[in-house]
Parts: structure tokens; sequence; C-alpha cells
């Protein structure tokens, strides 16, 4: 009795997977909504210079990050469903997760990716009143500690 009640508890983990699938969703459609109102809103301004390319630039890179985030949570949601309902779920190689170092693993990816992308965005709205490598420099180290989390990992299971 209280292994089958066990082993039928692992479904209360749909609770998080649809959650964060739901999530991913939500912020998908609302950035894309986001991104075609801008784009709509700079044609119709019709107003062509390098400050509006700037402006609409740093729309499009914020964009990216958000969609980051968003697959990063995607990826979380697949990563439990896989783990704990389903692990026959057909996934390409580098989205296997077989336990949670690989969901961490995936997941630090996508953070290293957004702290680039967040970046970007803050290079490309630079005004020159901002100390950037100040911001670069403690970006760089914030990578450099995931990075070598992600080596180390790597190494554990291997």
């Amino acid at each position: 009795m209280l292994r089958r009640i066990l082993a039928s508890s692992r479904y209360i983990m749909l609770v998080p997977v649809i959650g964060t699938f739901l999530g991913s969703i939500a912020l998908i459609l609302y950035e894309a909504t986001v991104l075609s109102s801008n784009a709509i809103d700079t044609v119709r301004n019709g107003a062509v210079s390098t400050k509006s390319a700037k402006i609409f630039a740093v729309g499009i890179v914020e964009a990216v990050d958000v969609f980051l985030i968003a697959i990063a949570v995607y990826i979380i949601s697949i990563g439990l469903y896989s783990l704990f309902i389903d692990d026959k779920l057909p996934l390409p190689k580098w989205l296997e997760v077989n336990n949670l170092e690989d969901l961490k693993g995936n997941l630090v990816s996508v953070v290293i990716a957004v702290l680039s992308v967040l970046f970007l965005r803050e290079a490309v709205a630079w005004d020159g009143t901002r100390d950037i490598a100040a911001f670069g420099g403690t970006l760089a180290l914030v990578v450099a500690a995931l990075t070598f989390f992600l080596m180390k990992n790597n190494m554990r299971r291997e």
C-alpha cells in the first residue's frame, strides 16, 4: 500500500511541470506581443535616425533576453517531466535529462546565455555615463564561476 502511494506521489510533480510550461508559454506570447507592438510603433512613427535604431535594437535585445528566460523555464518543465513522469519522452540529445545534475547543467547553460544578452543590452544602450567595464567584469566573474561549475559537473558525470 505504502509502495503504491509513494509510486503515485511522483505525479504531484505535474504541478510544477504544468506551471513552468504555462509560464514559459505566457512569457513567449507576452514578449512576442511587446516586440510586435514595438515594431509597429517604429514603423508608424517613421522616425529614421541613429537614436531610434538604437532604441529599437535595445528592444530586440531585451526580447531575446525574455525569450531565453522562457526557454530556461521550458527546459525546467521538460526536465522535470522527463525525470518524474515519463523518461521515454523523445528529446534531442542535448535536452535529455537523466538526473537533477543534467537539469542543473542545462539551466546553468541558459543562465550564461541570459547574462551574455544582459551585457549586450547594456553595451548597446550605453551612453558613456555608467561604468560598463565594472559591470562587464562582474558578469565575467559570474560566467566564469558558472562555467567552472559546468566543467566540474561534467567531470563528475564522466
